[in-house]
């Protein structure tokens, strides 16, 4: 029987599982958010992988002109602009909303940028066309930023952060369905311009369903400042010199980055341009701890400082003159998402860090070797593979993405987050197996009688060994990213929500392009297999940060409860 507190007022008798999905999805901001994840996705798949079919059916050497290069530079360091996205109002469009106007910017931009790719030829301006390439690609890392900090911001109790989160997911995986699969079918039956322009009136019918969105009010600046005056508050010169620490780290990181660009724009023609793997592997990890490490190091002592009263004001700050404003502003901007982020985790951002960095390790480093180890090593044909991992697989990923939505929902946060990190390295094993021969694959199937189904349908055993390793592999991993996403929004400030988002989901991408060279050389020596078996065991490391951050939480959330 209901309490009578829930009696007394039915909204606080919450649904759960298909039933809370089914309320949210009446509601404007989960709609919004479905749709939103779906204009995060389309320039991705269309910017990163259809764009080079398109390349390639008109005989350009990708290799010689570095457009995936400038792509992959766009999202691999948009941390390094998040902080301008979260506190730059944009003159004349602010008023539609702090997140709104961004992301209705970078959506103009994105479809301005399909457009100038379908009017410009690339065998007779691959410049130009390298150029319209990147500058949507831009936006489209500007627009994930925007998008990230919006449904951290709108997330509520009708619309939780998980829910959110797994719509995000579900629409971004539309999206690649769209941008890949049914782009390459029209490109068959019209010109590549003509399906671009297609897309990017896709981009326009999200960005009407974005100016209906809801939206947040940007703080105002002379209250958020006002506290930095304030007694107790760190002292300007402890402040100035903070910033000058962690501001020499961010300008070192954007100077990098754009020396490298400059680099590519000033290769001689006919000669290979700079490799972004090769600027990532060896500028990546400092850049990150430029811009991450340094800062967290840089707030623990400022926090430590401000906690046992040492370089803070004794009195309120009277100085309102325009160099104190400005760097007041720099320290909001650079400075405090991390101070914050560390003086409410304390000790514990080392376990969040730990986390992030581990919960994505097996399947983030193992993606780049699919193709060669479908093709290469199992020898499977190129429209088997095309089925297997962009069509079925994707449709796979999307149950997996509604799986962890209603996990969350069903039987909680920290359980659905704990088999994020154990099922996904299990599909590792799986890989393994294949490369063995699949005799437990095999077994498999004729218990449960699969091989005669695949027959039954036309296919074969050897298909369907692929297809069972994809189904696992796929349905794990939507739920796990479902679950990173969601959790790692939770544990962000909404005031903070675009600088601490990008910083932190950087660190993935770091892990994944650092891992994959370290893996690429294991699997020439040791082979696919025992590679396969050795990513599975990273599942121990992120198991054990999952426990440890359940142990934090639950011990903050019960001395929280507990009687002063």
């Amino acid at each position: 029987m209901a309490s009578s507190a829930q009696q007394a007022n039915p909204a606080a008798v919450r649904p759960k599982g298909f039933k809370l999905l089914a309320r949210a999805l009446q509601t404007r901001k989960s709609a919004t958010m479905l749709g939103l994840g779906f204009s995060s996705g389309l320039p991705f798949a269309l910017l990163v992988g259809t764009l080079n079919a398109w390349l390639g059916e008109v005989g350009i050497n990708l290799a010689t002109i570095g457009v995936l290069s400038w792509i992959g530079l766009s999202y691999s360091f948009k941390f390094l602009w998040s902080p301008l996205v979260d506190r730059f109002p944009l003159p004349g469009l602010d008023r539609l909303g702090r997140r709104k106007s961004w992301i209705l910017l970078c959506q103009t931009v994105v479809v301005l940028g399909f457009g100038g790719l379908a009017l410009t030829s690339p065998t007779q301006a691959i410049g130009t066309f390298a150029l319209f390439a990147f500058i949507a690609a831009l936006a489209s890392a500007t627009q994930d930023i925007a998008i990230d900090a919006w449904r951290i911001d709108q997330a509520d109790e009708d619309n939780p952060i998980e829910l959110l989160s797994a719509l995000t997911q579900f629409g971004y995986r539309t999206a690649s369905i769209v941008g890949g699969a049914v782009a390459l079918v029209l490109a068959a039956r019209m010109s590549w311009p003509s399906v671009y322009l297609i897309m990017a009136a896709l981009i326009v019918l999200v960005a009407f369903l974005t100016l209906r969105a809801p939206d947040s009010e940007r703080p105002e600046r002379t209250a958020m400042y006002a506290a930095l005056a304030q007694p107790g508050a760190l002292s300007p010169t402890a402040r100035l010199a903070a910033l000058a620490v962690v501001g020499l780290g961010w300008g070192w990181a954007i100077v990098t980055v754009i020396r490298f660009m400059a680099a590519m724009l000033t290769t001689p023609a006919g000669t290979p341009p700079p490799s972004v793997g090769d600027f990532t592997k060896a500028y990546g990890p400092w850049i990150i701890v430029a811009t991450v490490f340094l800062p967290l190091v840089v707030a623990a002592v400022t926090n430590w400082l401000v906690n046992n009263g040492k370089a803070v004001l004794t009195e309120p700050d009277a100085d309102r003159g325009a160099g104190r404003t400005f760097a007041n502003h720099l320290y909001s901007a650079l400075v405090a998402p991390l101070r914050e982020l560390s003086g409410r985790l304390g000790w514990g951002v080392i376990i969040v860090i730990g986390f992030i960095l581990t919960y994505a390790l097996c399947y983030n480093i193992w993606a780049s070797f699919a193709y060669p180890f479908y093709l290469e090593e199992l020898k499977y044909t190129k429209d088997e593979v095309a089925f297997a991992s962009k069509i079925f697989g994707i449709i796979m990923t999307m149950l997996g993405i509604g799986l962890g939505g209603y996990l969350f929902a069903r039987i909680g946060r920290f359980p659905t987050v704990l088999l994020g990190a154990i099922l996904p390295p299990l599909g590792n094993l799986l890989y393994a197996d294949l490369a063995y021969g699949s005799p437990r694959i095999d077994a498999f199937s004729h218990l449960l009688r699969l091989d005669a189904l695949a027959q039954a349908f036309g296919s074969d055993e050897r298909m369907m060994r692929l297809l069972l390793a994809i189904s696992y592999e796929n349905v794990s991993t939507g739920l796990a990213l479902t679950a990173w996403m969601a959790y790692v929004s939770s544990i962000v400030s909404k005031q903070y929500a675009a600088v601490q988002y990008a910083l932190l989901g950087s660190l993935v991408s770091l892990v994944g392009t650092l891992g994959r060279g370290i893996t690429g050389e294991a699997i020439d020596t040791y082979g696919y297999a025992t590679v396969f078996e050795w990513t599975a065991a990273t599942a121990s490391l992120s198991v054990l940060f999952v426990l440890f951050e359940w142990v934090r939480v639950s011990r903050q959330e019960r001395l929280a409860l507990a009687p002063a």
